[in-house]
């Protein structure tokens, strides 16, 4: 990922802002985003019921320009490349694909957005002569909340007791883990953001049944399948982009319980406990979960 400094944006890998020969004058939507109710009018008085609050997408305007003093042909290339970055085919022709927002603002790490460019206009041509082009950039955030630049990751087995010695012999199948004190699983994780982040998993076989759970709120992911060694099931929880895929393909969603909620599965902010439970006659199998950080506000 390419190095941010303050008042700078990433733009598909091409930074603006600050520095650069694409500066930024104003940017909008970095506030609340828009709420979507479910108000209902009262049919028999004054007033209504207020139903569920949503936030909408967040919407952030660009106000930048291209300044290349007395290089109108470095402008010009400088304005195609912005167009190919922001409309690139892996992304505007799959429908769930998101693009991505970086911007580092002063005492702040760097964050990121997921969603898609809407707007990439040269505002006027008339001052490309001189080597100079006003820009709109308007970039939908599907995803209203802000979220860590750097993605984090915790790797667990089904055995991970401190002695890490292994099994005492004899030893008979199937292997199975059930609930164990904490401390002797440290299945531990951290949001250091201010709202919930939404995990994505991985459950490589030979497996079967597996049960991952959030202990702090209870919620959990349960399939009843069974992988054999080199299958494997990865579960994305991020609105907007929700699946389970067995070996990155078959949906495998249908192997869920009914008590499995995709939507609710999320990491609390600060510290969290994670743990699964599943039977595996080699204890090779692994649970692999990655999340970003999630904040309400950059």
């Amino acid at each position: 990922m390419t190095a941010l400094g303050d008042y700078q944006l990433d733009v598909g890998g091409l930074v603006i802002g600050t520095g650069t020969l694409l500066p930024v004058g104003e940017v909008t939507g970095l506030g609340a985003p828009d709420r979507r109710t479910a108000d209902v009018d009262n049919p028999s008085d004054d007033g209504g019921f207020p139903g569920v609050d949503l936030f909408g997408s967040r919407t952030v305007s660009i106000e930048a320009g291209i300044r290349t003093p007395d290089d109108p042909g470095a402008a010009l290339d400088l304005l195609a490349q912005l167009q190919q970055v922001t409309g690139a085919d892996s992304i505007r022709k799959t429908a769930g694909s998101l693009a991505v927002l970086r911007a580092k603002w002063p005492g702040r790490d760097v964050k990121r957005l997921y969603g898609r460019w809407r707007r990439v206009e040269a505002v006027s041509m008339s001052q490309a002569l001189y080597g100079w082009i006003p820009l709109t950039l308007e970039f939908a955030a599907t995803d209203p909340r802000w979220h860590a630049d750097a993605a984090q990751r915790l790797v667990l087995p089904l055995d991970i007791s401190n002695d890490s010695q292994g099994f005492t012999a004899p030893v008979e199948a199937p292997i199975t883990t059930g609930v164990s004190d904490p401390s002797e699983r440290p299945g531990w994780v951290t949001n250091g953001g201010d709202v919930a982040a939404w995990p994505q998993l991985r459950i490589d076989g030979p497996v079967t049944n597996p049960k991952v759970w959030v202990v702090g709120t209870g919620r959990y992911l349960q399939l009843q399948t069974s992988l054999v060694a080199g299958e494997r099931i990865d579960i994305d929880t991020r609105p907007g982009t929700r699946w389970v895929l067995r070996n990155r393909s078959g949906n495998a969603a249908p192997a869920l319980t009914s008590g499995s909620r995709l939507d609710l599965f999320q990491i609390p902010p600060r510290t969290s406990e994670i743990r699964w439970t599943a039977t595996d006659y080699t204890n090779t199998c692994r649970l692999t979960l990655s999340w970003r950080d999630a904040y309400t506000a950059l």
